[in-house]
């Protein structure tokens, strides 16, 4: 634990010292500038020298009149010798544009900045992403690089050994959840779901009658109704007489809490837009998606730590189970991501597939992932008989994102299951076992840490000591000095 707080103290006084240099041109985003500006990497820090960096910026012109913006990128140092980009961009009122460059990290190791500069005859704004180019041999940081979070696990069987915890977490205990993460290095905070609703494809009607799941936060789109909370399951099927029953969960401002603290870390969080159901993307699901994908936007676009859309509602390794399906996921993903981009244009959208049965998509991958910015499959090392193995079917996927121009992370299982399939935290040597095997992906996320992972110190422990001890065991295998070699 020394050894990361004095790499993490160390790297903050380089990126302190390096800044420095352009604190005079250096500005933040306040609500009354009639400029706003966003800079975004992807993937974010840390990455090998293997895996080409994509940088982009946005630029909003809140103005009432037409701007013309000059923007340029540089690494380390605003000079011309350090210029990798440079555009020109004239932006209509109350609208916005987006850059994007993508740099060949392989001369660049060593901790670098890279910098955004926005001109314009409202002034300069300049904006800096610190980064971690690793010297590698392969693709992956062999680190798990972030994690899912849940506010409540979607399944009563699968969330047994921490549900009952959970539900009870507090503002400030949430925070501590984010705390932890980031403590060993686990950056990304990828949000399941920000409604809960147990609905499957093609199993239900709301199409026809309305939406029926329920907000963890306070929407106005789509709010808790009465009735509609889980704190109704709560001791012995009675809702607790602490907690008002018009919240579904204990805290009443969780997510703002997971942002806030986010912020003040620097780290990464894609907002989970769902639940719909379960596997949908019909025409229903978009309109849905895109509404509650512009609320989130107006309620917490302003947190710098809000860094992009995550869709909730998975699908299986063959896109659909028949060529319908499989052409509504092309659709949902052509009509949702410009519609984000017109919100945020630097913002990317993710969506995690299982990784099985690949081999029946029948070339959708291709066209699906022209409009995603990062496939985030799972179930690598449970692979079925007669399937491909985990090594081929992610040499497959690397190889269809490598083509279309979209990031290939990996969503690592932290968990086995238990009877009646509740989820427990898996060994770390079998997890070590997967960072290291599978080492393409540019980015490992795991499933998840809430409920698999806490830190000794966290006052809340969702799913109890089994969950510190593969907290501590990871953070072990961090500490070791072998692991950038």
């Amino acid at each position: 634990m020394k050894q990361i707080k004095k790499s993490k103290w160390l790297l903050g006084l380089v990126l302190f010292m390096s800044c420095c240099a352009f604190m005079l041109f250096s500005t933040v985003n306040k609500p009354d500038e009639p400029t706003k500006a966003s800079l975004t990497l992807v993937p974010p820090s840390p990455v090998t020298n293997k895996v080409k960096l994509d940088i982009r910026g946005a630029i909003w012109n809140k103005s009432k009149q037409t701007e013309d913006y000059n923007v340029s990128l540089y690494i380390d140092n605003v000079d011309n010798s350090s210029c990798i980009f440079h555009k020109d961009l004239k932006v209509q009122p109350d609208s916005n544009s987006g850059i994007q460059y993508w740099l060949n990290t392989e001369k660049y190791a060593g901790d670098r900045n890279i910098i955004m500069v926005v001109k314009s005859n409202s002034g300069i704004k300049t904006l800096i992403e610190p980064v971690r180019i690793i010297d590698s041999k392969i693709r992956s940081t062999k680190r798990i690089d972030g994690s899912w979070f849940e506010f409540y696990h979607w399944s009563e069987d699968e969330g047994r050994f921490w549900n009952k915890d959970i539900i009870k977490v507090t503002n400030n205990q949430w925070g501590e959840l984010i705390k932890g993460m980031h403590d060993i290095d686990m950056n990304i905070v990828v949000i399941q779901e920000l409604f809960r609703n147990q609905k499957y494809v093609g199993k239900h009607d709301m199409e026809k009658n309305g939406y029926s799941g329920f907000p963890y936060y306070q929407s106005k789109l789509f709010p808790l109704k009465p009735g509609q909370s889980l704190l109704d399951n709560v001791e012995n099927g009675r809702s607790s007489e602490n907690y008002p029953k018009w919240k579904n969960i204990a805290a009443d401002s969780a997510l703002e809490s997971v942002l806030s603290e986010a912020d003040k870390s620097g780290m990464k969080v894609f907002l989970g837009v769902g639940m719909y159901a379960w596997f949908d993307f019909s025409q229903g699901s978009l309109e849905w998606s895109k509404k509650v994908a512009k609320e989130l936007w107006e309620k917490y676009g302003s947190h710098n730590s809000f860094y992009g859309w995550y869709i909730s509602g998975e699908i299986a390794g063959n896109l659909g189970d028949d060529e319908n399906r499989k052409k509504e996921i092309v659709h949902f993903f052509e009509e949702f991501t410009p519609y984000v981009r017109t919100l945020a244009p630097d913002k990317p959208v993710m969506l995690a597939t299982n990784c099985h049965d690949v081999k029946n998509s029948d070339g959708y991958y291709p066209i699906l992932l022209k409009n995603l910015d990062i496939l985030c499959p799972f179930g690598f090392h449970r692979m079925p008989p007669n399937d491909y193995t985990g090594k081929e079917v992610a040499k497959i996927l690397q190889d269809y994102c490598n083509n279309s121009g979209c990031h290939l992370w990996m969503d690592l299982e932290v968990f086995l299951f238990a009877e009646k399939n509740a989820l427990y935290p898996r060994p770390v040597d079998q997890v070590i076992t997967d960072l290291l095997m599978f080492d393409n992906f540019e980015k490992v996320c795991c499933y998840s840490y809430t409920g698999l992972m806490n830190a000794g110190w966290q006052t809340a422990k969702p799913g109890g000591e089994k969950t510190v001890k593969l907290y501590n065991d990871y953070m072990k295998y961090l500490m070791d000095p072998s692991l950038d070699k």
